[in-house]
């Protein structure tokens, strides 16, 4: 592991001091409408996210997976429960704390790659930094771009790379303010597969060299055998898990979960 992390104990947690987790969502649920248009996305959801690891969140269409990313990131507030994250209960924060902590705390990695094609590509992944008034550390930046393998391309701008090196890019930014989780919401989505698979590979390396935390949402089993574990959903709830997954093993799952929705 880099010399740029703090050593982790067998378990996957930081040996220092805090949380095992670094997420939570206890007895939580989300509630959309009223009446007869009332939606329930998720429905008494309890799981943890372990320090430097890396999960795959999936289900079928409509399960909550995304929805529950959301609320542990701060992007929606729950209608009942608990999210955490570390030992913060974000229901308790106001709008700046929350502004704060997805800025500080919390990266993003989305599937539309989200970068300001006026910028360039090192440009791009210390903005978050700027916008904070704080100057990158640079040897973390420059373990970063070594991890997701940028190195060469920092002068290109958007429109002069192609998808999966954008998409680098947008995995260096969530990684550069040293966030305790990292969330990516269908990262290889818009990508081929080859370019896919480099993606995750950095997501993995990510894990494995620098000592992030990586909770990432697919539909894609070749996606989540990059994971340490899958967690499955479905209706709201969640169902099953794998740990150390392979890609049979996964798509096994989402099949038996597809052939008991009725709808299907």
């Amino acid at each position: 592991m880099s010399q740029l992390s703090a050593p982790l104990s067998p378990g996957g947690a930081s040996a220092g001091p805090g949380p095992a987790a670094a997420a939570r969502a206890t007895a939580l649920s989300k509630v959309y409408g009223k009446g007869e248009a009332r939606v329930t996305a998720l429905d008494g959801v309890t799981v943890e996210f372990a320090r430097a690891r890396f999960t795959a969140v999936m289900g079928p269409s409509g399960s909550g997976k995304s929805t529950l990313m959301h609320c542990l990131a701060g992007l929606e507030a729950v209608t009942s429960g608990s999210a955490r994250v570390g030992d913060t209960e974000l229901s308790r924060l106001n709008d700046r704390e929350l502004t704060a902590l997805r800025r500080d705390r919390v990266g993003f990695v989305f599937q539309g790659f989200n970068l300001l094609p006026t910028l360039t590509a090192l440009e791009n992944v210390v903005l978050p930094l700027r916008i904070a008034g704080r100057r990158p550390d640079p040897a973390w930046l420059d373990a970063v771009v070594a991890t997701v393998g940028l190195a060469g391309r920092l002068g290109h701008r958007p429109a002069e790379l192609s998808g999966g090196q954008q998409q680098r890019v947008a995995v260096a930014r969530a990684l550069i303010s040293r966030p305790e989780i990292v969330f990516a919401d269908e990262p290889t989505g818009n990508l081929d597969s080859r370019s896919g698979a480099e993606v995750l590979g950095f997501l993995r390396d990510s894990v494995r060299e620098l000592g992030q935390t990586v909770v990432m949402v697919t539909h894609d089993p070749v996606a989540a055998a990059y994971a340490d574990r899958v967690v499955f959903l479905a209706d709201g709830r969640v169902v099953d898990e794998l740990h150390a997954p392979d890609s049979g093993a996964v798509l096994d799952r989402m099949l038996r979960f597809e052939a008991r929705d009725p709808a299907r």
